[in-house]
């Protein structure tokens, strides 16, 4: 019964990310509620099980986006090339640094992202690129490694972390910042899941179902955005960024 339920959690979860980011808020508390009843219940396996799917997902986002948006590789290309690689640290750190202490920073910066993208009305409804040629590479590489690290680390909230930084940072809008940051999502993902590959940490009864479900969530999601534009993606964004406040906060505060 488990993996039937995962499968539907997976599914949202790629459907979601693919509009505005987030996905990990509703597929990481599933697998750690029910993938113990699979007898399976180390935290490294979950999050090596919730990469397996989720890289599944945000490949096939970007082959939908890839095809009806120009992405800008002049910023994505450096920044993914960063995550793959500071991705990979995170995943190595994550079993010798206790991960609660992240909860308290990523709620505040979660929060000023709401707060700000709330006050300033025309955000990400304009694609204005700040940067040109190689002016990119150095942000580019910094906010890729940085955002890289954290998504190996921990990973929740990345994708909609990236949106933000693609549209505040960068002059993207909402439609071009999502299709831009499922290359550092995607590279992110590799990256970490080669880590868990190589250490076992994955379980692929559940993580093979539910990436194939999570690419059709992902299809759907993609296509919903490109239809819809920016006006739908704007409000999708501040939903999920508030509900990840309303759970981090709850977390934090329970403590």
């Amino acid at each position: 019964m488990e993996i039937p339920l995962l499968c539907g959690f997976a599914f949202l979860a790629g459907f979601i990310d693919a509009i505005a980011g987030g996905g990990g808020l509703i597929q990481m508390p599933a697998l750690f509620l029910l993938m113990p009843g699979l007898q399976v219940k180390d935290a490294v396996t979950i999050l090596g099980t919730n990469k397996m799917s989720s890289i599944c997902g945000t490949s096939a986002a970007l082959i939908q986006y890839a095809r009806h948006i120009r992405i800008p590789w002049t910023s994505a290309g450096p920044a993914a090339l960063a995550a793959f690689l500071f991705s990979f640290l995170g995943a190595l750190a994550v079993s010798r640094i206790p991960t609660p202490i992240l909860r308290p920073l990523v709620l505040a910066l979660l929060v000023l992202v709401a707060v700000y993208t709330f006050w300033r009305k025309d955000m990400g409804a304009h694609h204005k690129p700040r940067f040109q040629g190689r002016q990119a590479l150095l942000p580019a590489a910094i906010c890729g490694g940085a955002i890289g690290f954290y998504d190996g680390f921990f990973g929740p909230g990345t994708g909609s972390f990236l949106v933000f930084i693609f549209i505040g940072l960068f002059g993207f809008d909402f439609l071009t910042a999502s299709a831009s940051a499922k290359v550092i999502n995607a590279a992110t993902n590799l990256s970490a899941l080669l880590f868990f590959a190589a250490s076992g940490r994955i379980y692929y009864a559940a993580a093979l179902p539910m990436g194939l479900c999570n690419v059709l969530g992902a299809l759907a999601g993609a296509k919903l955005a490109i239809l819809r534009g920016n006006r739908f993606v704007r409000p999708m964004f501040l939903l999920v960024v508030t509900a990840m406040i309303l759970r981090y906060g709850w977390e934090v505060l329970a403590r």
